[in-house]
């Protein structure tokens, strides 16, 4: 039998967290969590290292790129990454770690869990227990394990606050799950060959617009001046933004054009959106919108932060949003 080298980096979250005088805070170190796990696979030798100790609502951009720099360093050395994470950011995370990671050939597995290891009834160490054999698999990619189900990390969102089943794979099968014949993957093994990239270049100034009847347009406007580089609106249904009385199009026709990349979606989670069925969807693509069809609202952002650290350009984002890049995206 192979022995399996993983490499799990702790980033704090609930996973190691402990009560304290101002409620769950991480506290836990990968020694600690690695002694309260208890037994693992007998094929796997794990090496594990302590990056931060925090919330995920406090993990920034700048923690992506240097883990994403951390990951590249060692992917060489490692047949997988365990990456243990709070569950809040989760998801932009790993989302943002896809398009940084380019072709990484080595498994990166993202867990967390929603109650913390040595708890009773916790799920933190199943959860990490699927995240290991995860970075076991020998497939290539960025990936999050939660609630004995594998999802791609750039189709992944938190859809509950409190429940085991926290996290769902959005317009997209879960590629894989643990059940009683152990882990059971329905993935195709990419394409070889492919050089691997790290690019952690990114801009976080971008902003994300949830729309509401009787929003000011001049919002749009108000963020450009303000030195914005990229604007994600969340329209209503299939993607419609109001273009009489407080008319949108207008603003995005006048973003367009002075170069500000306009990237128009659904506020719906599920189904993606589509801006060629209705006259406001159309009305959206004549002046420059740039539709993100059924990407969840983490890659959307991530993407374009990804996006912009590459180009400035509105034409050259125009046409990455049009690139299924780690199936990110389906174009229907």
């Amino acid at each position: 039998m192979t022995m399996k080298k993983i490499l799990l980096i702790n980033t704090g979250g609930t996973f190691s967290s402990r009560p304290g005088e101002c409620g769950l805070s991480p506290e836990l170190t990968s020694g600690d969590i690695c002694a309260l796990l208890g037994g693992v696979d007998s094929a796997l030798s794990i090496e594990a290292e302590d990056y931060c100790s925090l919330d995920s609502s406090n993990i920034t951009p700048d923690d992506w790129c240097r883990l994403a720099l951390r990951i590249g360093e060692k992917a060489d050395s490692f047949d997988g990454v365990v990456l243990i994470h709070g569950t809040d950011t989760m998801a932009y995370t790993s989302s943002m770690l896809s398009f940084m990671l380019r072709n990484i050939p080595i498994p990166v597995v993202v867990t967390g869990s929603q109650v913390p290891l040595g708890v009773p009834m916790s799920d933190a160490a199943d959860n990490l227990r699927c995240a290991l054999q995860m970075a076991a698999s020998g497939y290539g990619g960025v990936f999050v394990a939660f609630d004995r189900k594998i999802m791609l990390g750039c189709r992944t969102s938190k859809v509950r606050t409190a429940s085991f089943n926290a996290f769902e794979s959005i317009n997209y099968p879960c590629i894989g799950e643990v059940n009683a014949f152990g882990l059971q993957l329905r993935l195709k093994q990419p394409p070889t060959g492919l050089p691997f990239q790290v690019q952690v270049k990114y801009s976080d100034r971008i902003a994300v617009l949830k729309l509401f009847p009787g929003m000011n347009p001049d919002m749009i406007r108000c963020l450009q001046e303000r030195g914005c580089e990229g604007i994600y609106i969340e329209g209503f249904g299939l993607g419609g933004v109001p273009f009489l009385k407080n008319d949108f199009t207008a603003e995005i026709r006048r973003a367009s054009q002075s170069g500000l990349p306009v990237l128009v979606g659904s506020q719906c989670r599920y189904e993606g959106s589509s801006l060629n069925v209705y006259e406001t969807g159309r009305k959206i693509l004549e002046c420059g919108g740039i539709p993100v069809h059924d990407m969840t609202c983490e890659a959307v952002v991530t993407k374009l932060m990804w996006g912009l650290g590459q180009t400035k350009k509105r034409e050259a984002i125009r046409q990455l949003f049009w690139q299924n890049i780690v199936q990110e995206v389906s174009f229907s």
